[in-house]
């Protein structure tokens, strides 16, 4: 897994895209922890994805991840010959998403008491960002004077800009003058270092955890 993780970063895979690698990639070869990593072929991979599937009801994501990882393991470290990862994705299943309506997410964002919190899930919601990059978002990206936001190091290692939302920034002032973040807008316990994405999640989840909404999505507009 060692030399799987050090090639992945020297093809500047994403921190979140390599422990999702090994991590699958460990779960798998467990699962036929008696068997030669050399002798697992295509219908042992199958084998394995119906198992999941089956004990655990993984649904297209993650059965996607591990066919992936597969293939990146058999063709790029044992360089040996292995079957296209697509060709034996589950069938994706199309929801409808259930959407909170703009007057649920008021309330939502009102009902947060921690200041930074809710500044957080706010920008969360009115930018578009990703999780991983809320995280990261530096106090060099945002230009409050366009409204916007410089991601960097996004999704595929691209840079992109994305919308600062204007009813947004007189409280972000206020949260700068308070929290004075060093480096991240939103920072750990410890001064400019970047919060965790499972910080982030625990701030909203602690405030929904008895809330009729935890189960609904929220539409970004």
């Amino acid at each position: 897994m060692l030399k799987s993780a050090e090639y992945l970063s020297a093809k500047n895979y994403s921190p979140r895209t390599i422990r999702n690698y090994t991590s699958e990639m460990r779960y798998t070869f467990s699962y036929y922890n008696e068997k030669d990593l050399t002798l697992i072929d295509q219908d042992d991979i199958i084998r394995y994805i119906n198992f999941i599937k089956r004990e655990f009801g993984s649904g297209y994501d993650k059965c996607r991840m591990v066919a992936q990882s597969c293939s990146f393991f058999y063709q790029h470290i044992l360089r040996v010959p292995y079957i296209v990862p697509s060709s034996f994705y589950p069938r994706k299943e199309f929801k409808l998403p259930n959407i909170l309506r703009e007057k649920e997410i008021k309330h939502l964002l009102v009902s947060i008491p921690n200041f930074k919190h809710r500044c957080l899930i706010s920008l969360f919601y009115g930018s578009g960002l990703r999780l991983d990059e809320m995280c990261h978002l530096k106090m060099s990206c945002i230009d409050a004077e366009n409204a916007q936001l410089k991601v960097e190091h996004g999704k595929g290692n691209k840079e992109r800009f994305t919308i600062l939302p204007k009813k947004l920034i007189p409280d972000l002032r206020l949260y700068f003058k308070e929290y004075r973040p060093q480096v991240y807008l939103f920072e750990g316990r410890k001064k400019g270092s970047a919060m965790s994405n499972g910080s982030y999640a625990g701030s909203g989840e602690k405030r929904n955890e008895s809330s009729r909404f935890r189960k609904r999505k929220i539409q970004r507009t």
